[in-house]
């Protein structure tokens, strides 16, 4: 038996996690939206795929696969105040191997490889995507106007109501 699941971040991570249960024949589609945190960090600083949600994969992945080690280091965040706080050492080891592949597919089957484990993740895209959303409640002349809000982070934090929501490529209109 196969299964495909889609997603990101823990309910993917939980997902993979209970169907790596039923079977090893697992491909992880993995959203490449993220904007916050370490993620967010490195894809504007490298311009690259963010790689959290597609840790969380591999986390799973490897935690399901006996190599609960890898599964810890994966998701092991650097502390303290520098450079590197909050950052993930897979978010790390993940943009290290888009940079040096430059094929985000490749390098994340050279992650399965490294990690030795079983199933297989793949990006929704090949290049960073904006969720978009159209948000009312805002304006307080006019409560149902609806403004764009561009980002993960900003329309998952907004005090408005989501009336709509969409992805797009960052650098695209509309």
């Amino acid at each position: 038996m196969r299964a495909v699941a889609l997603g990101g971040g823990h309910g993917l991570h939980a997902t993979l996690s209970a169907v790596r249960r039923v079977t090893p024949d697992v491909t992880a589609i993995v959203t490449v939206a993220d904007d916050g945190g370490s993620s967010g960090r490195l894809r504007r600083e490298l311009g690259l795929l963010p790689p959290g949600d597609l840790r969380q994969a591999f986390a799973a992945f490897a935690a399901e696969d006996g190599g609960t080690l890898w599964a810890e280091v994966f998701q092991h965040r650097f502390g303290g105040d520098g450079a590197l706080a909050g950052h993930a050492v897979g978010n790390l080891l993940l943009a290290g191997l888009f940079e040096v592949l430059g094929d985000p597919v490749a390098a994340l089957d050279e992650a399965c490889r490294l990690m030795g484990v079983s199933g297989r993740v793949l990006p929704m895209s090949p290049e960073p995507l904006e969720i978009e959303g159209q948000v009312s409640g805002l304006d307080s002349e006019d409560p149902a106007a609806l403004r764009t809000i561009r980002g993960q982070v900003a329309v998952a934090t907004t005090p408005g109501q989501v009336r709509r929501v969409s992805l797009r490529s960052p650098g695209r209109a509309g």
